[in-house]
């Protein structure tokens, strides 16, 4: 296998396990259709980034440490864990919350000039919770290592891995990016408005449930 054809089967199956649901998902489709569609493309962006993060930690060998120190597995386990379980309580703590109170460059929040004050207060904070919420699997990290030693080859050109973790960034960011285009119109956040009660609950045991399964799996 050529390093070309290696190149796009790797951002080929990230591709697909970016599409398969999950925490990301559920993060960024929220933030398009609760927030904006500005927060929602600032959260497609923090999963790039996360994406990225992974992909030059399995290049530089950090996840091969990881897989074979079990304490420090454990603990980075754990504490992903812990966090979804926290995110997942936050989301179904917010669920009879006004939608006004959640974001405040939702229609009605906020106008004018200061409207735009508050859209761009609220991007890092999306791009953070996305990165760290990206981060908190070690076992995405795991799914990268596990698709680099099956695909990378042996004799890798110098320029591949320089190259793919920008490209890995942009497979998630915009896959992601989609995701929030497609949340952030119209008839989604009507739809959402009309259900955001059991919308909510749903999306925070969803969460949870992922915590869980995380903080159980071995």
């Amino acid at each position: 296998m050529s390093a070309t054809t290696a190149l796009i089967a790797i951002l080929g199956a990230l591709l697909l396990g970016a599409i398969s649901p999950g925490p990301s998902f559920v993060l960024v489709s929220r933030t398009a259709v609760t927030q904006s569609r500005a927060r929602g493309l600032a959260a497609a962006l923090g999963m790039g980034v996360g994406g990225a993060l992974f992909a030059t930690l399995a290049l530089l060998g950090l996840v091969a440490l990881l897989m074979r120190v079990e304490a420090l597995a454990l603990l980075v386990r754990v504490a992903g864990g812990l966090y979804l379980l926290w995110l997942g309580w936050r989301i179904w703590r917010g669920a009879d919350a006004p939608l006004a109170q959640e974001g405040p460059v939702v229609a009605g929040a906020a106008t004018g000039a200061a409207a735009g004050v508050a859209a761009r207060g609220g991007l890092g904070r999306a791009f953070l919770l996305a990165l760290v919420t990206q981060l908190s699997n070690p076992k995405t990290a795991l799914v990268y290592a596990g698709i680099f030693a099956a695909l990378l080859p042996e004799a890798m050109p110098a320029w591949l891995p320089v190259v793919l973790p920008p490209l890995v960034l942009l497979v998630e960011a915009g896959w992601y990016g989609l995701v929030a285009l497609a949340f952030s119109a119209a008839a989604p956040r009507a739809a959402y408005l009309r259900g955001k009660g059991w919308l909510d609950r749903l999306a925070g045991a969803v969460m949870a449930a992922l915590g869980l399964r995380l903080l159980l799996s071995r």
